[in-house]
């Protein structure tokens, strides 16, 4: 490497921010950081008027989250021409400086109207990216009325924008869908949710940094654990209000160019069995279930998406995911490009100055067709807003065991948490989804069940209907699934989760005693035998899993065999589905 070279990586390593650390990372409202640590005295923040029944929370927020309220938030930040990491911060009204002030002027707006319960500040941090070396992300904290328990709920997005060029401050990166439309849905959160009163403190999260590399949400990752401030969930918006493909998206994407999708939005999050990330996607997919679609005017679907993210591709939930704290990412349906700008064909929106809220096509100078759908935003806004409303009252998480017998019959026991009068069961077997979820009283129930491999999780549920988060999850065995012999008698190979799925899918190894010293894979084929893949896993006691990726818009049957030190030992079915 030459001595050029070398200088030349050094230089963009500090441009981009690329290989460093935040420093100095503090919050400028010391009180905002009390409220977060649970260090504050509840009375002080009451609301005059406590509105804490679940019911009128979530019919609450139905009726008063307002596709009108978003579509201005929208047109505030479009004003703004660009919102670059590294861009302007002087201007009162163009780039990122006039932004964020903007943004924390309406925390303080909306605090205003509700008592000044809503407390804003920033999270300062000192990093170098795009030539910047410091930068604030934005955030309000709605005090919790209880401080028993002191974990927070996070409603975040990003504010940031860009065109081709990562630290291009010059041109116009209006950024309506990537990411206006999660900026424009935690601040309506923010207006709306403050009317009401929660036993857990609200946070309304609006970070910097993520195009160039997450960093105003790892800053924020950091800082609540350098402060032992205790995070519940994370809800991460981005990409979140778009309803057109586009020629291109990111796997698993939408089905082609020009198609729309206004009824269905994505969860992606870590994990496979015992993911608390995939738990809360079922949480908030539960509460929308029971609470929402039930009477909503247009229902959505909730699709808990297999991978992390798109292929190739991250988000501000990833920070949090890595300090342990349960997190997962909305995303739309469908995205207008796969931010593969510096391809020579690249025809789409996202990543470039086309961005934009929408066009005039009868030139009077008013925009009359919308690239995003102030509607489907609203209802996905809702989404949030009722999870993280529910988990802001929901009781205590219950431990439990489970016991299986001869007569196929699963017995659930609740073993802490035992003073509620209901509990909740969920059961799976091939999907990321529940395939039921019982209600029983006392704290023990036995369910018939057909035989098959079970993960289960339980959940508390308090005096006025409302679900803790789930439980770890637990795997047992149902009697009278078929385990072909094999000479590693503690080890078995169990049906891949989803299954069908789409682009991506977890297999698992349940090991049940040490294995040693052995190497193992996982040996993908086609019905022909032609190996397709293979897959290195490590044989752990216990669940052992691994991702295949098997490519969005590919179908067939495929056979996956675990091979220990080259010796076949199971080989199970999976198909993949368009």
């Amino acid at each position: 490497m030459t001595f050029k070279l070398i200088l030349f990586l050094i230089l963009i390593s500090f441009v981009t921010g690329e290989g460093m650390a935040q420093t100095n990372i503090l919050s400028t409202n010391g009180e905002a950081e009390k409220i977060m640590k649970g260090n504050y005295n509840p009375i002080m923040y009451k609301a005059s008027k406590v509105i804490d029944h679940p019911d009128s929370i979530s019919r609450g927020i139905i009726s008063r989250v307002s596709p009108d309220s978003i579509h201005a938030y929208l047109e505030k930040l479009q004003s703004f021409k660009n919102r670059n990491t590294g861009a302007d911060t002087v201007s009162k009204i163009h780039g990122i400086g006039a932004a964020r002030r903007w943004v924390y002027s309406k925390f303080a707006q909306i605090s205003a109207i509700h008592e000044n319960r809503l407390i804003p500040s920033y999270l300062q941090f000192d990093m170098g990216i795009c030539g910047m070396g410091r930068h604030k992300n934005i955030f309000a904290v709605l005090p919790g009325t209880d401080t028993t328990d002191k974990s927070v709920i996070l409603i975040e997005g990003h504010i940031d924008s860009r065109c081709n060029g990562v630290c291009d401050t010059a041109c116009l990166a209006e950024g309506m869908e990537d990411n206006g439309s999660g900026t424009a849905l935690v601040m309506e959160l923010a207006r709306v949710m403050s009317k009401y009163s929660y036993h857990h403190t609200l946070v309304f999260l609006i970070t910097i940094g993520e195009e160039q590399g997450l960093y105003g949400a790892e800053a924020f990752a950091d800082y609540v654990k350098l402060k032992g401030i205790k995070v519940k969930a994370v809800l991460n918006n981005d990409v979140i209000g778009g309803i057109i493909c586009g020629n291109t998206a990111s796997a698993p994407g939408c089905s082609g160019a020009g198609s729309i999708d206004s009824t269905h939005v994505r969860l992606f999050s870590f994990g496979g069995f015992d993911s608390f990330h995939k738990g809360l996607s079922r949480y908030v997919k539960l509460q929308y279930t029971s609470r929402i679609k039930p009477t909503a005017k247009v229902p959505m679907t909730i699709n808990i998406m297999t991978p992390e993210d798109r292929t190739g591709r991250g988000g501000d939930h990833i920070p949090f995911r890595n300090q342990l704290i349960p997190a997962i990412r909305f995303t739309a349906a469908n995205e207008n490009g796969d931010a593969n700008v510096a391809s020579g064909s690249y025809k789409d929106r996202q990543h470039t100055q086309a961005d934009i809220l929408g066009v005039d096509t009868n030139n009077d100078k008013i925009i009359d067709s919308f690239f995003v759908d102030f509607n489907y935003l609203a209802r996905n806004t809702v989404i949030n807003g009722n999870a993280a409303g529910m988990m802001g009252i929901s009781p205590n998480t219950p431990d439990f065991t489970v016991t299986t017998n001869w007569d196929r019959k699963l017995k659930v026991t609740i073993t802490t948490q035992t003073q509620y009068q209901k509990y909740k069961v969920g059961l799976r077997t091939l999907t990321n989804d529940w395939d039921s979820v019982y209600t029983f009283t006392g704290t023990s129930i036995s369910i018939d069940v057909m035989p098959a491999n079970y993960s289960i999780s339980v959940a508390s549920v308090n005096n006025r209907g409302v679900e803790s988060l789930f439980s770890k999850e637990i795997l047992t065995n149902v009697l009278g699934v078929e385990t072909p012999s094999n000479p590693f008698k503690s080890i078995e190979l169990l049906q891949n989760q989803p299954n069908p799925s789409d682009e991506a899918t977890m297999i698992t190894v349940m090991v049940n005693a040490p294995m040693g010293n052995k190497k193992a894979f996982i040996s993908i084929s086609d019905l022909e035998g032609k190996q397709v893949e293979q897959i290195p896993i490590e044989l752990n006691l216990g669940i052992n899993e691994v991702q295949y990726n098997h490519g969005y818009h590919r179908t067939g049957t495929y056979i996956y065999t675990l091979l220990i030190d080259g010796v076949p030992i199971q080989s199970k079915k999976m198909m993949f589905i368009y």
